[in-house]
């Protein structure tokens, strides 16, 4: 009798030691992917919602998140991303503040077999092995968006039509390709002169001090062009406060979508935004997933996006979700 249970006994604790083996080792198989990701700042509206986004997609079980804010600063993107290559993390990804300067921290993380995932903006590098995707906007589309929008709204309108332009921060991929999709549709339209062009580097405070400037030289513009809606906010506040009316005195046309934007269209004061939809957390997980696992990805994944104007802000406004 004692013989039996000191078998049972011993058969009791092998099965749970069993379990217990089993248990860690389908947590070992299924270990959190750790990323690294750095962040451009948060200088915007637009900014802020993208971070929650990706905080909240990265921030289950399946991941265990490493996120640094550069503060717009590329030199501690660049201290980041040599930071999480020291940590060894599954993957990096990053919102690059420029464009250039990236291959040698590139080439390091390459070199220790860490994938690279862009998000958000493109950088310029002679091999593009040193990453494997961009997920993020179509930057050059939505200027040509902005563009065909004024190009609409001036049907049968004299020229010269005199666009001040507020840039986003110089070297930055939205800046450079905003630039250049505006410019391959108004370009071909002689009533259409830029007449100002400033960075306002993606900041309404900047937007705001960058067309005061623009108004103390010159009253006579038409349209102002935003490369963001913080920035064209702070343009309006500027254009108020020189006793026009924005909207009306000066029509405004802007890039992201945010809130913001279209409570000042709802007000009369902004007349369309281009949508940059910030919210791709969702998708930028699952690419970390395919990619931690090995698995093919497209070498680029763009975002879903429209065109909102003043007749469609109250309507949509309870809809935005940043």
């Amino acid at each position: 009798m004692k013989h039996r249970l000191v078998t049972c006994a011993l058969l009791a604790v092998s099965v749970l030691l069993g379990a217990c083996s089993n248990k860690e080792a389908g947590h070992q198989g299924k270990a959190p992917i750790v990323v690294g990701f750095s962040q451009v700042g948060a200088e915007s509206e637009w900014r802020t919602a993208n971070t929650n986004s990706i905080k909240e997609a990265l921030g289950g079980d399946d991941f265990k998140l490493k996120f640094s804010d550069a503060q717009q600063k590329q030199e501690n993107q660049i201290k980041a991303i040599r930071s999480f290559i020291a940590q060894r993390v599954n993957v990096i990804a990053f919102s690059p503040v420029v464009e250039s300067g990236w291959e040698p921290v590139l080439n390091e993380a390459k070199a220790a077999h860490i994938p690279v995932v862009l998000t958000d903006r493109a950088v310029k590098v002679p091999d593009d092995s040193l990453y494997v995707t961009l997920i993020g906007s179509d930057f050059v589309e939505e200027g040509r968006r902005a563009a065909r929008w004024l190009v609409d709204d001036s049907k049968g309108q004299p020229g010269p039509i005199r666009i001040a332009e507020l840039q986003g921060t110089v070297g930055s991929a939205p800046a450079i390709d905003r630039m250049k999709g505006f410019h391959e549709i108004i370009d071909a339209d002689p009533r259409f002169q830029v007449v100002h062009s400033q960075s306002g580097d993606f900041t309404r405070a900047k937007g705001k001090e960058v067309m005061e400037a623009f108004l103390k030289a010159d009253r006579n513009i038409n349209v102002v062009f935003a490369h963001n809606d913080d920035m064209a906010i702070g343009a309006i506040l500027a254009i108020e406060e020189a006793g026009l009316k924005p909207g009306k005195d000066i029509k405004i046309v802007s890039i992201d979508g945010v809130r913001g934007a279209f409570e000042a269209m709802k007000d009369g004061k902004l007349n369309a935004t281009v949508e940059c939809n910030p919210l791709f957390g969702p998708q930028l997980a699952q690419l970390i997933r395919d990619v931690a696992a090995g698995k093919p990805v497209p070498k680029r994944v763009v975002v879903q996006e429209g065109v909102f104007t003043q007749d469609q802000a109250a309507a949509e406004l309870p809809k935005r979700k940043y």
